[in-house]
């Protein structure tokens, strides 16, 4: 299988940053419950601007991540996995399959209840977690299965986006609006005109962040969208969207996330943080990480192939595919992000949902290695006997 330098590029950096994150989230949790938590929780609410570093943060440097997202999506669309219908229908089921089925899990429990706004929290797949774990498995990985994670992982993260804009926008300012789309089609005539530059689109990018802001709309979704303005061309290494793709990848998963995960896994554990286990929230996204996840993947894939819609890819069986699902189920980051929106006055549930994605994201994280680590052993053995 042939693989571009950016998406070894990509998966190396996202596998790299899934160990920075797991580090990251360990410092952040044992400085929130130390003799500094008061000094720790005070570092992330000082105020710059009217808002708290947690907030510039979320809503600032975000963007820029869902900005890296957009252009490995653009970059899928046009030459990669996805440019293929039928080689695109596989992950892009798959995914499907990945997000209504947890958000159903979780919507069994909470329907009807203060906490069923939170639906969306098991739908995400957090891509550096995930990779990160697929890549301690080392070179028996096949290169298929990779890229059909990253791609999985990447439509995934697509559907968060598309959950956030349409579910968890409130009080929606139309003249803001208005002006952020201006400006993205201000910037869609200047890539159809090809303006190679890249000032107007940084600059017009900083403009679309601005009034996005403002709308009521998450302000991460203005990264996306810029990303699909600025010029592919034939996607080579002289193109605006490679050369800004490629400078991305290392402030993203390096600085970017981590600064996100100390940020946002600062949770004080109190003594009764079990109980909060049992509540209808936490058993949602539990079984919708560690359970729905792997499930509406392999069953919405089963059922594609079955109808003759797509096939798997060489080299892959059906029991690699349900283990990449329990990777999928890692939710983390994506899913740490919509508990902010989610629950934005209610604060005992964000903690109580940011406990429960951390142990449903390690469960499906340990369950996915151990799986797939026998089925590719075996794998090799059946290839070593033929």
């Amino acid at each position: 299988m042939r693989v571009s330098k950016l998406f070894t590029e990509f998966f190396e950096s996202e596998k790299a940053s899934g160990i920075v994150l797991i580090i990251c989230t360990l410092v952040s949790l044992f400085l929130a419950n130390s003799v500094l938590q008061e000094n720790y929780g005070h570092l992330w609410h000082y105020q710059i601007g009217h808002h708290s570093v947690e907030h510039w943060i979320n809503d600032g440097l975000m963007t820029i991540f869902f900005l890296l997202i957009g252009l490995e999506l653009e970059r899928e669309v046009y030459i990669g996995e996805l440019s293929k219908l039928r080689n695109a229908l596989l992950p892009i089921i798959a995914a499907l399959g990945g997000m209504l089925v947890p958000a159903g899990i979780y919507m069994i429990f909470n329907h009807g209840t203060p906490t069923q706004s939170g639906a969306g929290i098991p739908m995400a797949t957090d891509i550096a977690f995930a990779l990160g774990v697929l890549s301690l498995l080392g070179s028996k990985v096949p290169t298929s299965l990779k890229v059909f994670l990253t791609a999985l992982a990447v439509i995934d993260d697509l559907g968060a986006i598309l959950v956030i804009a349409l579910f968890y926008t409130d009080n929606l300012s139309l003249l803001n609006l208005g002006i952020a789309l201006a400006i993205m089609g201000v910037l869609f005539v200047f890539n159809r005109m090809k303006v190679n530059s890249w000032i107007p689109y940084i600059v017009g990018g900083i403009g679309m962040w601005y009034f996005m802001l403002n709308s009521g709309i998450h302000a991460t979704i203005s990264g996306v969208l810029l990303a699909f303005v600025i010029p592919f061309g034939d996607g080579s290494e002289k193109t605006i969207s490679y050369k800004l793709q490629h400078l991305l990848h290392k402030p993203v998963a390096f600085f970017i996330l981590p600064v996100f995960a100390l940020a946002n896994t600062a949770i004080v554990i109190g003594d009764d943080w079990m109980e909060g286990l049992k509540h209808e929230n936490s058993i949602g996204i539990f079984l919708g990480l560690v359970a729905g996840k792997p499930l509406g993947i392999l069953l919405f894939c089963f059922l594609a192939a079955a109808l003759g819609l797509c096939q798997l890819p060489k080299g892959l069986k059906w029991k690699h595919i349900f283990a990449t699902g329990f990777m999928a189920g890692i939710g983390f980051t994506m899913s740490i992000f919509i508990t902010l929106l989610a629950f934005k006055s209610q604060p005992e549930d964000i903690t109580i949902s940011k406990i429960a994605i951390m142990i449903s994201s390690l469960v499906a994280g340990i369950i996915g290695y151990v799986f797939l680590n026998r089925s590719l052993k075996n794998t090799e053995i059946i290839e070593e006997e033929l």
